[in-house]
């Protein structure tokens, strides 16, 4: 399916800045209409020109007309998802984020923030499973209080030794995983958290004018990680709780686990990928709240001048010394 202007029939596109759908041909707004109808996965709706299609890929753009195309088999059935949180930052916005976080970081590339560059950053919506778990969690521990003083020239310590036992139910909602290959889980989870205030259900509308996936997993493969989250969460407060103990140690731990919902979700990401002397650095920005993932590539260049500049000076420095040691 595509979405077209109907007023110029242009590719209407979803803006986030004003969170409607935007013509930027004639500047309509949701002026769109969904064009759906025959259609083959490698060739574009609109123009007809092969389309290069990935396994799990549900939107993209065709690289030839330049319209966003959304494959209709992969957001219908068992593929369409319940939720979604619709992009809040825009493509011009993740650029001046992206400069806000770097700019100070003198030793980066020259072309590292240039315009030419961000304006390669794509957004993508990546698959995520919402999970909705009940946690029981028991552990016993032993806690130590330990009391010190002083008796003359002798330093008394007293250990007193107390078996503690915690136990606590506990309902977690919406617990995310992400469900994309491609996307590193561990780069996923620092892309938390999201805002939930802003889940929305699904509508095609908002895949157009970026990049979608459908989930790569099922929610079955992917609830372990769910689950080592929510327990391990539960664990933390159960440790919090114990109080008033020097130490404490963890003997023995018992948890369960109890589904209760999966929502299969949508998440906005901005992608910005950066080649640098045969290095590959990747940049991630969550959609909705604008939180960067990513390491500063630093230019050996920069580095090497900035030390000659200092070696440079200080020899400077050595010099006058020289010299006016010996007037």
């Amino acid at each position: 399916m595509i979405f077209k202007c109907d007023n110029c029939g242009g590719n209407v596109v979803f803006d986030p800045d004003q969170g409607k759908m935007h013509c930027p041909h004639c500047d309509g707004i949701d002026s769109q209409k969904k064009i759906t109808g025959e259609q083959s996965m490698e060739r574009c709706i609109n123009c007809g020109a092969p389309v290069t299609v990935t396994d799990y890929m549900s939107a993209t753009q065709c690289e030839h007309c330049g319209c966003y195309i959304i494959f209709d088999e992969r957001v219908e059935g068992k593929y369409r998802p319940h939720l979604m949180v619709p992009f809040a930052v825009s493509k011009n916005r993740a650029k001046a984020i992206m400069r806000e976080r770097f700019r100070k970081k003198a030793f980066a590339p020259s072309d590292f923030l240039r315009e030419n560059m961000l304006e390669k950053m794509t957004g993508i919506y990546v698959p995520f499973f919402l999970y909705d778990l009940n946690v029981r969690c028991k552990l016993r521990g032993e806690g130590i209080r330990r009391r010190v003083w002083i008796s003359g020239d002798t330093e008394y310590t007293e250990n007193s030794y107390y078996i503690v036992d915690r136990e606590m139910y506990a309902d977690f909602d919406r617990i995310p995983v992400d469900a994309s290959i491609a996307m590193d889980d561990g780069v996923m989870d620092l892309m938390e958290p999201y805002n939930y205030t802003g889940l929305q259900d699904f509508k095609e509308e908002f895949l157009s004018g970026f990049s979608s996936e459908i989930y790569n997993n099922s929610a079955e493969e992917l609830c372990e990680r769910a689950r080592e989250k929510a327990v391990d969460s539960a664990v933390v407060m159960l440790n919090e709780s114990v109080t008033g103990y020097s130490s404490f140690r963890i003997l023995n731990r018992d948890t369960s686990t109890q589904d209760q919902g999966t929502h299969y979700t949508l998440m906005p990401v901005w992608n910005y990928v950066y080649n640098y002397r045969g290095r590959t650095y990747q940049y991630y920005i969550n959609g909705q709240t604008g939180k960067v993932v990513g390491t500063t590539p630093v230019s050996k260049g920069k580095v090497a001048a900035y030390g000659a500049t200092i070696w440079g000076f200080f020899f400077l420095i050595l010099t006058m010394i020289k010299f006016m040691g010996g007037l």
